[in-house]
């Protein structure tokens, strides 16, 4: 292993880097049309969030400075979305020349005027064909792009729709795009749309599947190249498994990709490998589980890959989306780099053209001494468990500072073993696929943190800490304000050096979606779901989630 601790190292493929068609705009070629150049050019449309993390990079950092430290404490909720679909919000809106869209759990997308908050249409699958799945029907997302509304069902469609009107143009047929069996290979994560492509991961490895990354092509819905998220002998990494356990290895693939333009990759984070709490039938270091990998967007090919849990027993899954922006080397050189914010406690730094690590930051939530002691049949408590450190929730990156701000979950699981021997396929009980079971481990509080990382060191600069876990995700600004919500119902304004709180909205349902901004007239607005989190904090009697998108902006 080169650059790694004792549970984690880089292995790397090196291709070679191709120069296809580069324009000032990065890796996009000559013809490319104007919707690419406007979503090459998004960091300066100082008005719209075009892609998911509004650029490319996935940085989440937006240069308005409309709402400052000065006025931020006179921000009011204007508006109060209703989706008509009580569950968990996950999604994060995108808002295009005034129009916001956004998709809820079971895939209900919609779009609204941005300012007065009114409906313009609303489409829906007429049914979501899966008879077991795992983890329940959220979806992070949209793309906007050439017209289009891309949408991935978590069925395993991928379906575009007419940005003005909201009709089908196409969707995909799982029966001919993925394997048996289908109903494993799931879509939980927002496309990401670049060069005339639609960018998607499946997600299932918790079942036996062999997980991939797909590029379609964003007019005829076609399938262009797909790559596999386990390392198949004769492969980079083939050699990090045995017998035939990669045909069903997992490596699911959470979360919306990040684009080097410049050098035309497509950087993403993968999951678990499969059995997820058992690594016997599966000896080895299982590439390219739990890791940042790199694929060149012409043809998925690999670049590189780095490795953050090595043979991972705990699901360690690196879910949250991968973040790209410039960092110190050990030797103080700028180089390019990509950050992944990790459920073992951790943010991953690399060179985003190597895949060399440069640092493991300090933990940003608890770390167990017992942290990889391997789960057995009497239980194993361990913390983070699997739905910390970092989950799904989305970073931010602010330039002005320098900081990786990260939510944090201190939950602590016990892992208990299954005896294989009693695993029938296709039976009715939990565990047969995972080789085990976890539960909260209820004698150690639950708590969260939102956390600010050096990137140039690895070192924490601040850190706030919640009562409860925080999920959902974070927006930075140019006015050195950073927001995020909690399961307590706060939704939070801080100063993005400090960690000061600043301001706070308080909702009757946890606030476990990511925050994003847009002005349209001069006036800046802040969108966030405020409907509740999977085990959060609700009134005695409420139901638990509610379906509330909240619009706040400083009155004029």
């Amino acid at each position: 292993m080169v650059g790694g601790d004792e549970r984690g190292g880089m292995r790397k493929y090196l291709s070679g880097w191709i120069a296809i068609g580069l324009v000032a705009f990065g890796g996009i070629a000559a013809a490319a049309t104007p919707q690419d150049r406007a979503l090459l050019q998004a960091d300066s449309d100082r008005d719209d969030w075009r892609l998911h993390g509004r650029t490319y990079d996935n940085q989440r950092f937006s240069p308005l400075t409309g709402i400052n430290k000065d006025n931020v404490g006179k921000l009011a909720l204007i508006h109060t979305l209703h989706t008509g679909v009580a569950n968990s919000f996950e999604a994060t809106p995108i808002v295009v020349d005034g129009v916001l869209y956004l998709v809820t759990a079971t895939n209900h997308v919609q779009a609204y005027d941005a300012v007065t908050g009114q409906q313009l249409w609303a489409w829906q699958p007429d049914r979501l064909d899966y008879a077991e799945a795992c983890c329940g029907p959220q979806a992070r997302g949209v793309a906007v792009a050439y017209g289009k509304v891309f949408t991935a069902l978590f069925d395993g469609h991928l379906v575009a729709l007419d940005a003005k009107t909201g009709k089908l143009i196409w969707q995909t047929d799982p029966a001919k795009t993925h394997p048996e069996p289908r109903q494993y290979y799931t879509y939980t994560q927002a496309p990401q749309v670049y060069d005339g492509m639609v960018i998607v991961g499946t997600a299932g490895a918790e079942y036996e599947t062999r997980g991939m990354v797909e590029a379609y092509d964003a007019g005829t819905g076609n399938k262009i190249w797909e790559f596999r998220t386990t390392a198949a002998p004769g492969e980079p990494g083939g050699d990090t498994w045995k017998k035939d356990a990669w045909k069903f290895g997992g490596g699911s693939v959470w979360n919306t990709p990040a684009i080097d333009p410049k050098s035309d990759l497509v950087i993403l984070a993968t999951g678990n490998p499969n059995p997820d709490y058992q690594g016997t039938t599966r000896p080895g270091d299982n590439a390219y589980t739990d890791s940042i990998l790199a694929l060149h967007a012409k043809n998925g090919k690999l670049a590189w890959w780095y490795q953050e849990v090595p043979h991972d027993m705990w699901d360690y899954d690196a879910s949250a989306p991968v973040m790209l922006f410039d960092a110190k080397d050990q030797n103080g050189k700028i180089v390019p780099a990509a950050g992944q914010a990790g459920k073992v406690g951790n943010v991953f730094i690399v060179n985003r053209l190597t895949g060399k690590l440069l640092y493991k930051s300090e933990p940003f939530v608890t770390q167990s001494v017992n942290i990889f002691t391997p789960p057995n049949a009497q239980g194993v408590s361990i913390l983070p468990g699997v739905s910390g450190g970092s989950l799904w929730q989305p970073p931010a990156f602010s330039p002005r500072t320098n900081y990786f701000y990260v939510l944090g979950a201190n939950q602590a699981m016990i892992f208990t073993t299954i005896d294989f021997k009693d695993s029938k396929p296709g039976g009715p009980w939990v565990g047969r696929h995972t080789g085990g079971v976890m539960k909260p481990d209820t004698s150690l509080p639950a708590s969260g943190t939102l956390t600010a990382i050096d990137v140039n060191s690895g070192k924490v600069g601040w850190q706030y800490k919640s009562l409860r876990p925080m999920y959902g995700g974070v927006l930075a600004t140019a006015s050195d304000l950073v927001f995020a919500g909690e399961q307590t119902g706060d939704f939070s304004a801080f100063d993005a050096r400090t960690g000061d709180k600043l301001w706070s909205h308080h909702f009757d349902r946890g606030v476990c979606s990511p925050p994003m901004t847009y002005r349209v007239n001069g006036v800046q607005y802040i969108a966030v779901g405020a409907n509740g989190c999977r085990g959060g904090h609700i009134a005695s009697g409420e139901a638990p989630y509610d379906d509330t998108v909240a619009i706040f902006a400083v009155p004029q």
